[in-house]
C-alpha cells in the first residue's frame, strides 16, 4: 500500500540544510555546474545562475553558448566559465531538444552518464532514459506528459493531486530518478515511492522564468549535500534527492511570497523571476536560524 504524500514544512526544509562553518571553503560548500540557456533563450542561464548563488553555493561554473555566457558574467562576474570539478549539475533550462546542436547533446549525455547528481529540466528531459547519474527531474505537467509518452506510460495527466502523485511515483520508479512535478501544488516522488507535496505560497509565482530559478536553487542544495556526502566518503543517490527537491520547492515558494509582498506591501502583488531569486537569501537564513530537524524526510543513503 502506497503511503499518502507528506506535506513538506519549514521544519523539514530546515533539516535538509547546512550552513557554512569556519572550516569550509568554496569547494566544501559545493560547486554547481550549470549547462542551461541558449542564444534563443539566454535569460534562463542568468536566472538559474543567480538563484544558485543566492542559495549559498560555494561556486557556480557556467558552461553555455556565447550570448548567455556574456549575460551571466555581466550579472554575476564571480561565476566561473571554465570547465572543472562540480558536485552537481543543472541542465536543460532555456533549451529546446528539437533544435539542440549535436555537440550539446553529446555534452549533456556525458553529464548524465557521470557520477554526480543532475537536476534535469525542460530541454534535457528527452535524454533522461539514458542517464546513469542520480537525477531529479523538474517537469511541468505538459513536459511530464511528453516524458511519460516517450517511456510508454499513459500520457494523459490527472488534474487532482492524488492522481498527479501516483503519476509522478510511476515515472520515478520507471526511471529510477526523483521527480519534482511543478504546479500550484508541487509533487516530489522518489524511486521507492516516497512522496511529498509542497503547496505554492503565492499564485504570483506563475510567471515566466520562475522555473529556471527553482532549478538553480535545487542545484545549489544538491551540490552542497553532495559535497558533504563526498567528505564522508559517499555520495547522494536518487532517493536522497527527494528531501532536497521538496526543500527547494519550499524555499522557492517562500521566496516568491516574500518577493510578492515586498512589491505589493502586506498584500502580495506581481513579481518577476529575478525578484524571487533576490528573496532566496532571507528564506535560507531563517531556516538555518531555526535549528529544526526533519520530521518526514526519507533516509539518505550513499551511492
Amino acid at each position: 500500500m502506497v503511503e499518502a504524500a507528506v506535506s513538506w514544512t519549514a521544519a523539514d526544509a530546515a533539516g535538509a540544510l547546512t550552513g557554512p562553518t569556519a572550516a569550509d571553503d568554496k569547494y566544501s560548500r559545493g560547486v554547481v555546474g550549470i549547462r542551461t540557456g541558449s542564444d534563443r533563450y539566454p535569460g534562463a542561464a542568468v536566472l538559474g545562475v543567480e538563484a544558485a548563488w543566492r542559495t549559498g553555493t560555494g561556486m557556480v561554473r557556467y558552461l553555455g553558448d556565447l550570448r548567455p555566457t556574456e549575460l551571466v558574467l555581466a550579472r554575476r562576474p564571480e561565476t566561473v566559465t571554465a570547465d572543472g570539478r562540480v558536485q552537481a549539475w543543472v541542465v536543460g533550462s532555456g533549451t529546446d531538444a528539437a533544435s539542440r546542436p549535436p555537440q550539446q547533446t553529446a555534452a549533456l549525455r556525458h553529464v548524465l552518464a557521470g557520477a554526480v547528481p543532475v537536476v534535469v529540466d525542460a530541454g534535457a528531459l528527452d535524454l533522461v532514459d539514458q542517464a546513469g547519474a542520480p537525477c531529479v527531474l523538474t517537469p511541468h505537467a505538459r513536459e511530464h506528459a511528453a516524458l511519460r509518452a516517450r517511456l510508454g506510460l499513459p500520457g494523459d495527466q490527472p488534474d487532482d493531486d492524488a492522481g498527479r502523485a501516483a503519476s509522478a511515483r510511476q515515472t520515478a520508479a520507471t526511471l529510477g530518478a526523483t521527480v519534482l512535478l511543478k504546479g500550484s501544488v508541487t509533487i516530489v516522488a522518489t524511486p521507492s515511492g516516497w512522496t511529498a507535496r509542497v503547496d505554492a505560497a503565492t499564485p504570483w509565482l506563475a510567471t515566466a522564468g520562475t522555473g529556471d530559478v527553482l532549478a538553480g536553487v535545487l542545484g545549489a542544495l544538491v551540490a552542497s549535500a553532495q559535497a558533504q556526502a563526498q567528505a564522508d566518503g559517499a555520495g547522494l543517490d536518487a532517493e536522497a534527492l527527494g528531501a532536497l527537491a521538496a526543500t527547494a520547492a519550499w524555499v522557492h515558494g517562500q521566496a516568491g511570497l516574500r518577493a510578492a509582498r515586498r512589491r505589493g506591501g502586506d498584500a502580495p502583488g506581481p513579481l518577476t523571476a529575478l525578484d524571487v531569486a533576490d528573496a532566496v537569501p532571507p528564506v535560507i537564513a531563517a531556516l538555518l536560524a531555526s535549528h529544526s530537524a526533519p520530521t518526514s524526510a526519507p533516509a539518505r543513503s550513499g551511492g
